[in-house]
């Protein structure tokens, strides 16, 4: 059985993006304390999100090349997961954004550009795992289910 993880580049973006908040928080004051809000609100998210709503992404190459997939049936649990859970963890984007709103103004006050900047691309993230990432993950599952009943 094939254990599924998140793509290496996700990975990678993933851990620069805590890098970066985690320097955020290490600078102190407003903005520091305004980063740690995030970075509370992210630590539970990202884990959600590196075990079972990104993994089934690391198919994509394959299906798209038609190989075959050693373990469909474990990335079909992933996938009903990530579909159970989708609304909360867009609650929990929402809730990420919130706090990187409050960021982005203590940022702005304390005349930190650098983190206003990081803050913005960490709500590009979130929108971009809701729009795309996500989705593609399910259609991955929902690919599977269609091919298995071909």
């Amino acid at each position: 059985m094939t254990t599924f993880t998140t793509p290496r580049t996700l990975r990678a973006e993933h851990r620069e993006l805590h890098h970066e908040l985690a320097r955020t928080v290490e600078a102190g004051g407003r903005t520091g304390e305004a980063a740690r809000r995030v970075a509370d609100l992210l630590r539970d998210h990202c884990i959600k999100e590196e075990e079972f709503a990104l993994p089934p992404l690391s198919a994509l190459a394959a299906l798209a090349k038609g190989a075959p997939i050693p373990d469909p049936a474990g990335i079909l649990r992933q996938t009903e997961r990530l579909k159970a859970e989708f609304s909360r963890l867009v609650y929990e984007h929402d809730e990420i954004v919130r706090a990187l709103q409050v960021l982005i103004v203590t940022a702005k006050t304390d005349q930190k550009p650098e983190v206003v900047r990081f803050a913005e691309q960490l709500v590009l993230h979130a929108e971009t795992e809701e729009e795309i990432l996500y989705p593609a993950a399910i259609l991955v599952g929902e690919y599977l289910k269609l091919k298995r009943g071909a």
